[in-house]
């Protein structure tokens, strides 16, 4: 059964994405392709289960029911090839804190905790702001594709002595799916010298087709040091409900992990969450599928489009996720890259540096989860740029 994706037009609904252009680059007048959320209606099962829920119109304290743990198993089984536990899942406000919480759980202050830049920024925040070190080997770029470079990474394991590594798998921003092959060696690295792996997985389901997204869990016996983090929300774009979990199969890391959040007290999510989760993860593949197929048209849309009028554009393949990372070095001064794209192409982007900092200043992600027009007028301003 297909499901009709709806694009729905987000301004003045304290939407962050539209609504905070002004307060983020102090403009309104900026078409907005940053911020990493969907601008489709979610799936039509979410809003059935808790218009239920609405209509009973009593909000008191919930019973996470056996369903919703179900729904989990069932998902990661079908879809991402990993047989999980009800014992094993915890639930976590969202992939970001848990982050913070698992480094400070691993680590020491002035402990090393190992990315692969260009990566999310918020893995940079989450090391320096608790206090770690900060330790980076950066991904091996070939034209416009990247991979892992494998001996620089052991050998920044060794020489800075790192505890923990953060991986991001789909890679956000480069948008790679790294294969079995990829992740077993790396993987293989972290157990032989005794590093713990954070997995965050949140695009998991974001797998654009001749693709296969495989969990790192799966790969092999990495249990003992192994945590996978995840969630619905990136893929049916119910990030504001904060409900993601934390897969744990290891019992002493379980244990560690239960003692923190107590310590914590936060340990449960709010009763929308749980039923937005459970909904989507029970009805909602078929919008999924639909909302993948728009991703990746809009891709080649995209980079056919652009490759027309700026040819010399870099734009890494997307093999995962729903941003597209460009590398505009041979038409703009890195220098001048904000400036360019703010004030010349009025165009609200995430800006590479905020992904690895000097390196990627020629670099832009955007955000291809949006109407194909929205995706239309971001080359038409991109091409002002050669004028």
């Amino acid at each position: 059964m297909k499901e009709r994706v709806i694009y729905k037009e987000r301004k003045n609904t304290n939407c962050e994405k539209w609504d905070g252009l002004l307060e983020e680059y102090g403009r309104r007048d900026l078409l907005p392709v940053w911020v990493a959320d969907m601008d489709f209606e979610a799936p039509s099962c979410v809003q059935v289960a808790l218009q239920k829920y609405i209509d009973f119109n009593v909000y008191g304290y919930y019973h996470v029911p056996d369903s919703f743990y179900d729904s989990i198993i069932s998902w990661e089984k079908n879809y991402q090839g990993y047989r999980v536990k009800k014992e094993w899942i915890r639930f976590i406000p969202g992939v970001v804190p848990a982050i913070y919480w698992l480094i400070q759980m691993w680590t020491q202050k002035e402990e090393s905790v190992l990315i692969m830049p260009p990566v999310y920024y918020p893995f940079f925040n989450s090391i320096k702001e608790t206090g770690r070190q900060l330790v980076e080997c950066p991904l091996l770029k070939e034209d416009e594709y990247y991979k892992m470079d494998l001996e620089l990474f052991e050998n920044k394991i060794l020489k800075e002595n790192v505890k923990v590594f953060i991986l991001c798998s789909p890679h956000n921003p480069v948008g790679r799916v790294w294969t079995k092959k990829e992740l077993q060696a790396v993987l293989d690295i972290c157990k032989k010298n005794e590093v713990y792996v954070i997995a965050d997985e949140i695009h998991q389901d974001i797998v654009m087709s001749g693709y296969k997204k495989v969990s790192a869990a799966t790969c092999g016996n990495y249990d003992e040091y192994l945590i996978t983090l995840t969630s619905a929300s990136k893929s049916f774009n119910i990030a504001g409900f904060q409900c993601a979990y934390a897969i744990i199969p290891n019992d002493k890391i379980r244990e560690d992990y239960d003692q923190l959040a107590k310590k914590l007290h936060f340990t449960e999510g709010n009763n929308f969450s749980y039923i937005a989760t459970q909904a989507v993860y029970e009805h909602g593949r078929p919008w999924l599928e639909a909302v993948c197929n728009i991703v990746e048209s809009n891709y080649f849309y995209l980079k056919n489009e652009l490759k027309k009028v700026m040819p010399k554009v870099k734009i890494a393949p997307l093999e995962g996720t729903y941003l597209a990372w460009l590398d505009m070095s041979d038409y703009v001064d890195p220098k001048r890259m904000k400036e360019t794209i703010l004030d010349k192409c009025h165009l609200a982007v995430d800006f590479g540096e905020l992904f690895g900092g000097e390196n990627y200043k020629s670099h832009i992600r955007l955000n291809l989860a949006t109407s194909r027009e929205n995706i239309e007028e971001v080359v038409k301003r991109l091409q002002l740029i050669t004028n």
